[in-house]
């Protein structure tokens, strides 16, 4: 998910909290404990300091998504709010846990995915079913909150353990349809990928075969609607473009297939899971060594 979602996410969990007769350090060490949990993961964007060798497409929702992670995240939290706040309840130790658990494990349903089992996986676990960005989930939430300025009587945490169910269901529901057109369209493809779309129940698979990558509009209660289809040189050799640049090798280990340019000007591969408008932003490449070129 994106940065936005994941800090509503702590909002919402820290809201979702009954704190009836609770000590202000407390009610702080939880509103602490709830926000940097939903982001902590994301930590691994620094090591876009010192990355020199192209690997932060690896880096990135790596180790610091990983689920075996999770426990250390919550005992940091709770030390913090110790050290900071005097607080010594088991509670800030399991709304950690909870939240670090939600950012790992909601990342899972986009297609960017995670590194969810490593150290002892280094594939990348998505489902592809949820967008990054899904204006569905933020409608929730802000629905959540007006309902809890106009209804003010009904006390707000249960208000946003209704949010969250809400949240939960339509992730549900995007996953089985998702899960039901992949399966659907599984035969006549080596490889597939899913990538939801913003609008709900709306879907773009990613099929190879062979040297063709083909992108189809698909939902569960129409047939498939081919939009794009690609050519990849899968005979080009790639020794070349991995040396000269290192970030396409990581693209290739991180991705579940890629489509390969190779003509007179170009060696170089891309994600299809991210082609729109004839072009993906995850693309990696050099330039050949070509008469008059500089």
């Amino acid at each position: 998910m994106d940065t936005i979602t994941h800090t509503l996410f702590g909002v919402i969990m820290y809201r979702s909290v009954n704190k009836i007769e609770m000590s202000k350090e407390l009610k702080r060490s939880l509103l602490f404990t709830s926000l940097v949990g939903s982001q902590i993961p994301d930590i691994d964007v620094i090591s876009q300091l010192w990355d020199t060798q192209g690997m932060y497409q690896m880096w990135h929702r790596g180790i610091t998504h990983s689920i075996f992670m999770v426990p250390i995240w919550a005992l940091l939290l709770s030390l913090i709010c110790f050290l900071v706040w005097r607080t010594k309840d088991k509670r800030i130790f399991f709304l950690g846990l909870l939240a670090v658990f939600i950012h790992d494990t909601s990342d899972i349903f986009n297609a960017w995915g995670t590194g969810y089992f490593e150290p002892f996986s280094q594939a990348r676990l998505t489902f592809g079913t949820i967008p990054i960005i899904d204006l569905t989930i933020w409608a929730f939430i802000l629905g959540g909150f007006i309902f809890s300025r106009v209804r003010k009587h009904i006390a707000p945490h249960k208000v946003f353990k209704g949010v969250w169910c809400l949240i939960a269901a339509h992730i549900l529901i995007q996953s089985v349809q998702g899960y039901a057109i992949y399966q659907s369209v599984d035969d006549p493809y080596e490889q597939v990928a899913l990538s939801a779309e913003f609008v709900p129940w709306n879907y773009q698979v990613i099929g190879k075969r062979g040297d063709v990558v083909e992108i189809l509009d698909a939902t569960l209660w129409s047939e498939p609607k081919l939009v794009y289809t690609l050519q990849s040189s899968t005979k080009s050799n790639l020794d070349e473009l991995f040396k000269k640049n290192p970030a396409a090798k990581t693209l290739h280990q991180w991705s579940p297939f890629v489509v390969i340019v190779d003509d007179e000007k170009h060696l170089g591969i891309y994600d299809p899971r991210f082609y729109r408008n004839g072009q993906s932003f995850l693309f990696e490449s050099i330039e050949k060594n070509t008469k008059g070129a500089k």
